[in-house]
């Protein structure tokens, strides 16, 4: 499945939800899903800058996909990178950096998380693009 098809999926899946108590409740399940963070990799190096809470995010390439994991210490922020995941993760270089994260305007996150969580989101989102840029890099080098 394409990122653009799995963001038109996740807005699909958060528009069944008519208040924004539900969709908060949602993400924060959605961060309860996420598969265990391996300990090895709670380090600094793998940890997301400019983020209120502590957010661990680290790449693993695979069939040349890259396989994003990550754990936050906060039950929204978990949601939102685990929502990130989901849209990002076993997807070519390439296409990362090609698909913007439409998917947060329509969702209106932008709008309803806090000044310093939509700040901590959008480096986030930065940090996988970079993550993408270095392995492009890589392959043409």
């Amino acid at each position: 499945m394409s990122i653009a098809d799995r963001q038109k999926e996740l807005v699909k899946e958060f528009s069944q939800f008519s208040d924004w108590e539900d969709r908060y409740k949602h993400i924060i399940e959605a961060g309860k899903k996420l598969p265990p963070y391996p300990e090895a990799k709670r380090l600094d190096t793998f940890k997301v800058s400019g983020c209120q809470s502590q957010v661990w995010l680290f790449p693993e390439k695979k069939d040349g996909n890259i396989i994003f994991h990550a754990d936050s210490d906060a039950l929204i922020t978990k949601g939102l990178i685990a929502l990130l995941l989901r849209v990002y993760s076993d997807a070519p270089a390439e296409e990362i950096m090609k698909t913007p994260p439409d998917f947060i305007g329509e969702l209106g996150l932008q709008t309803k998380l806090t000044p310093s969580r939509a700040n901590g989101f959008n480096n986030m989102v930065k940090q996988i693009r970079l993550y993408a840029l270095a392995y492009m890099a890589q392959l043409h080098s």
